[in-house]
C-alpha cells in the first residue's frame, strides 16, 4: 500500500518522476476544481508545471486513514515562494490504489491562491 509519507517525499523533494511511480498508467489526478489529468504523461506535466511554479514545499501530516483500497490524509502545507514567503495551508488529499498497488485515482483539496498572492 503507497503511503503518504512515500508520496509526500517525493512532492517535498520536488520530484515528479518520484511521484508518478506511484501511479498506474491509466490513473487519474485532480488538484481542487481543475481539470482532471488523465494517464501517467498528463499527471507527470501537471505536477511538473506545479512545482516548478513554487521554490519548495514540505506536508506535515495530521491524520491518514486507509480503508480497503482508499487513503484520506489531512495536512498542513509550507509552501516556499519564489520571493522566498513561506505559506502554510491545509490540504486534504484521497487516492486508491489498484490491484498492482499502483495509484489509480488521486485528488487534492486545497486552495492554492495565497501561494501566489
Amino acid at each position: 500500500m503507497t503511503t503518504a509519507q512515500e508520496i509526500f517525499a517525493q512532492v517535498d523533494r520536488l520530484n515528479p518522476e518520484g511521484v508518478i511511480a506511484f501511479f498506474a498508467d491509466d490513473a487519474t489526478m485532480v488538484f481542487g476544481n481543475q481539470e482532471p489529468l488523465l494517464g501517467r504523461e498528463a499527471i507527470l506535466a501537471g505536477n511538473t508545471a506545479f512545482l516548478t511554479a513554487i521554490k519548495g514545499l514540505s506536508h506535515r501530516i495530521l491524520r491518514e486513514w486507509t480503508v480497503g483500497d482508499t487513503t484520506i490524509v489531512s495536512a498542513e502545507v509550507t509552501y516556499t515562494r519564489r520571493d522566498d514567503k513561506e505559506v502554510t495551508i491545509p490540504a486534504v488529499s484521497i487516492w486508491r490504489v489498484g490491484p498492482a498497488g499502483l495509484v489509480t485515482d488521486y485528488r487534492v483539496y486545497f486552495d492554492p491562491s495565497p501561494v501566489f498572492a
